[in-house]
């Protein structure tokens, strides 16, 4: 919660969308979905723990897959709607580049794992393994970066506006923002400010411009 010495230099809105904005998540509402979304992370993770187990145990070292054509076509699919959502975003200079920079990040390190992977023990090994190096994982690593500066620049962004612009934190020691429960969230802080209504006249003000009319 902002300090009531950080809110002074600011106007009074300015100061109402300020607490609101740099709020940590709270409320019942907003605790009850934080508990059920961890609870639900933690399930899945033991879950998937013990497929991968299982997995393990189970799986054959080859095997003959149908549908081949289909998931590989509906990844680069995929792919390229990452590329051309990335581009677009990035055009229009939108928020949700962050997003997908990430996105491209991840699907560019699937595509290497699964070219590098599957190709093992081929012909074609020799030139999936080439492809991940030189274009696929440096991509990735370009995109991951760019997402890391975009976050920094937003932080840096808020912290402006709040009235600490010091050095920033680690990522994972930043707070969420804002109490979307409500529906004030940090984006508030990126809108222009509403024009206020023309103030009325005082009743000896309406007088004297009356007599001058």
């Amino acid at each position: 919660m902002l300090e009531e010495a950080e809110l002074k230099p600011a106007g009074q809105p300015e100061q109402a969308r300020l607490a609101r904005a740099v709020t940590v998540v709270a409320g019942p509402r907003s605790s009850w979905r934080r508990r059920l979304l961890i609870a639900a992370a933690l399930a899945c993770a033991a879950g998937l723990a013990a497929w991968i187990g299982v997995l393990v145990v189970t799986l054959p070292w080859r095997y003959r897959a149908g549908g081949w054509s289909a998931a590989w076509i509906g990844f680069d699919a995929v792919l390229f709607l990452a590329f051309a959502a990335t581009a677009w975003a990035a055009w229009r200079r939108r928020q949700v580049l962050i997003l997908c920079l990430v996105v491209l990040a991840i699907l560019l390190c699937c595509d290497a794992w699964f070219d590098t992977t599957l190709d093992w023990g081929t012909s074609g090994f020799i030139d999936s393994l080439t492809l991940a190096l030189v274009v696929e994982l440096p991509l990735a690593v370009l995109a991951m970066i760019g997402a890391r500066r975009l976050l920094r620049l937003t932080f840096s962004r808020l912290a402006t506006l709040k009235g600490d612009p010091g050095p920033l934190p680690p990522f994972w020691k930043v707070p969420l923002f804002g109490d979307y429960s409500a529906g004030d969230g940090y984006r508030d802080l990126f809108r222009p400010p509403r024009a206020s209504a023309r103030p009325a006249p005082e009743p000896g003000d309406r007088a004297a411009h009356e007599q001058d009319a």
